[in-house]
């Protein structure tokens, strides 16, 4: 997994590097007609909401996302517009709620207390989106460092998922969760200045329906996602 978070964050720095020799070239034209912030990328730590009292983060716990946006502006002066676009996001939590099922193939929860010994505990997910957003900004067709304000939606389908749990002679993997929900729905807002944006995440609907922990509460599984987010043209 080292090797995945340090590629990952290889593939930023050379995004980065790419967007500031493109607006080095390009601020040397006026285009009255331009476009902005059509490819993104962005990291993001993963907090988990609604779940029960004792459910914690632990562990690693983060995500990833790259994507293409059409930006469309609605106002002559082009500092209002609309995106639509698509994109890849991958997502790690690290917590305190296994998940495994039972000798009926049932699914349980339940939660992980100190007295369990254990060396990890995952759920993971694999998401194709189609974000939406309504953009403000103060750029102009002579500069490309402005400030910006994006607030949107995203409509999502998780084709993969996975839950592990790894203690000493003992690993369970399960790929098959009937309560799962793969339609994932989110409100977004992100918000900066040039390079850097700082980015937020809600998942509106919860991961699992009618899922009940082994000792009777109700696991209303979201997650709040904040990091940063990189857009380029």
């Amino acid at each position: 997994m080292s090797r995945s978070i340090q590629f990952c964050f290889f593939f930023v720095l050379l995004l980065l590097a790419t967007k500031s020799l493109a607006q080095n070239t390009m601020t040397k034209r006026v285009d009255s007609l331009y476009r902005e912030d059509q490819f993104f990328v962005g990291v993001t730590y993963n907090l988990v909401t609604n779940v029960p009292g004792d459910v914690n983060i632990r562990g690693l716990s983060g995500g990833f996302q790259f994507g293409y946006l059409r930006d469309m502006p609605i106002n002559k002066r082009r500092n209002i517009a609309i995106a639509i676009g698509a994109g890849l996001t991958f997502d790690r939590y690290g917590q305190t709620l296994f998940i495994g099922e039972n000798n009926s193939e049932e699914t349980i929860f339940t939660i992980l207390t100190n007295d369990i010994d254990y060396d990890s505990n995952r759920f993971s997910t694999a998401t194709i989106e189609a974000p939406i957003e309504f953009r403000w900004r103060t750029s102009t067709p002579e500069t490309y460092k402005f400030w910006r304000i994006h607030a949107g939606f995203r409509v999502g389908y998780a084709y993969w998922y996975q839950s592990t749990f790894k203690q000493p002679n003992n690993n369970v993997t399960q790929t098959n969760i009937s309560e799962f929900d793969r339609v994932r729905l989110g409100a977004t807002l992100a918000f900066g200045y040039n390079t850097f944006n700082f980015y937020a995440y809600y998942s509106i609907n919860p991961f699992f329906t009618n899922a009940l922990t082994t000792s009777g509460q109700t696991v209303d599984f979201r997650t709040l996602k904040v990091g940063l987010l990189f857009y380029m043209l």
